[in-house]
């Protein structure tokens, strides 16, 4: 089982979440968050004076698959989340060792 963790823009997330459905993809934690990389931040205004903003404003998407599923997921989130500008976000791939249903007790596959 693998772990997939996307930062994509915010305005991208529907269409993701549609996308990843339609692929199968049952269920997915989805968290809003703010960070930087090669974009630094930018400068807005507000009442005239300018400011720095130096965290932007993205969104988290984390899910929990099958090993055999991971590349078709991977490429349903690049495809749909690209807009071939700056800030498009990164995709992490991580291993899962365990995963418990609280619930239920199912382990692994089961409780996916």
């Amino acid at each position: 089982m693998k772990k997939i963790e996307a930062i994509i823009k915010p305005f991208k997330m529907d269409d993701v979440r549609e996308a990843l459905g339609e692929i199968g993809v049952t269920g997915m934690t989805v968290s809003e968050v703010k960070g930087f990389g090669r974009q630094k931040g930018h400068t807005e205004l507000y009442r005239g004076a300018e400011y720095m903003v130096d965290f932007l404003p993205k969104v988290k998407l984390e899910i929990v698959i099958a090993t055999e599923d991971v590349e078709r997921c991977v490429e349903t989130i690049l495809e749909t989340a690209q807009t071939g500008k700056i800030g498009d976000g990164k995709i992490f791939i991580t291993d899962v060792e365990r995963i418990i249903r609280i619930r239920t007790g199912e382990e692994n596959q089961d409780a996916i």
